[in-house]
């Protein structure tokens, strides 16, 4: 049986169909915020959320999460589009690659925060739901970046090393033709995979809500993103003290996602009954629509029917 010394690289990164051109990043990007919204939405409605809920959340937390990916990585890649020349247009062709998942992150949260506070359910509850999710649709995004021929790391003899086309923007100039990369788009893929069975497995024996789900999907991504960053290659990343800002980035994540989990570990112990606002936990009283659930529960409180 033959072995293969490589993983090549898609020869297209789009195909027409009909008037439209379809591109595989947008397509994948796209897959993998509906795998994100259906397995958040069966977790939110499990827990005790209305099912249209996510959903509702998600018309406002995608395009806040696009804009902001978009704009991170513009502002991070300031040669690639800002020359003497440049079509400043293509700052806003997002179908050609370029989101930044932790300006996708920050401006996403603020869109979601915003839609959670209109249909009553706490951020946090929201965000424990989504972690899973997160990491899923993060894995389909990856491979949106092999199509484009735009995320590997640094040369590398391995049998998987990654064929590049020496034609590409992306491939590092001085390199001979031929060269393997290490290709951090497979590693994210399976460390992403792997960051969604760790959740769902450690919720089975432990308590992760108010925020702890979302701590652990901090941990799990900033830890892994920040090993990916230090081999890399991307010659446009801004440095700080020597280091990229990406790198930096992902260990502050990580921090703030164990800072997260001790915190809410000791100021929630108790179970969390009911995603919404309304419900008063941990000692305080269950709105009257409510039927109150004893604490040894996992069962969720029946949701409030809404008015049509």
């Amino acid at each position: 049986m033959n072995v293969p010394l490589s993983i090549p690289s898609p020869d297209i990164s789009s195909f027409q169909l009909g008037p439209f051109q379809i591109h595989f990043y947008a397509l994948f990007i796209l897959s993998g915020i509906a795998a994100a919204v259906i397995l958040t939405s069966r977790r939110l409605t499990a827990r005790g959320g209305a099912p249209d809920t996510v959903l509702d959340i998600a018309l406002w937390a995608v395009p806040f999460g696009i804009i902001g990916g978009r704009f991170y990585h513009v502002i991070t890649h300031p040669t690639d589009y800002f020359f003497p020349g440049a079509d400043l247009w293509k700052t806003f062709y997002v179908w050609e690659g370029g989101l930044a998942i932790f300006g996708a992150i920050l401006f996403g949260s603020l869109g979601a925060y915003i839609a959670c506070r209109r249909a009553g359910v706490r951020f946090l509850s929201f965000a424990d739901a989504l972690a899973p999710g997160m990491l899923l649709a993060q894995a389909f995004g990856r491979l949106g970046n092999y199509f484009n021929q735009e995320l590997f790391g640094t040369p590398t003899t391995l049998p998987w090393g990654l064929q590049i086309d020496p034609t590409q923007p992306a491939f590092p100039t001085g390199l001979p033709e031929g060269t393997l990369f290490h290709p951090l788009f497979l590693y994210e893929i399976v460390w992403n995979l792997l960051g969604v069975m760790i959740i769902l497995l450690v919720e089975r024996r432990f308590n992760l809500r108010w925020g702890k789900a979302l701590g652990l999907y901090l941990i799990i991504y900033g830890m892994g993103r920040t090993w990916f960053e230090s081999f890399r290659l991307d010659p446009t990343e801004f440095e700080l003290g020597g280091f990229k800002i990406n790198m930096l980035i992902a260990t502050l994540v990580a921090v703030a996602g164990m800072v997260l989990f001790i915190v809410q570990s000791r100021r929630h112990p108790e179970l969390e009954t009911d995603p919404t606002r309304s419900a008063k936990q941990g000692g305080g009283e269950l709105p009257s629509t409510a039927v109150a659930v004893p604490a040894s529960s996992d069962a969720p409180a029946p949701h409030p029917q809404k008015d049509s």
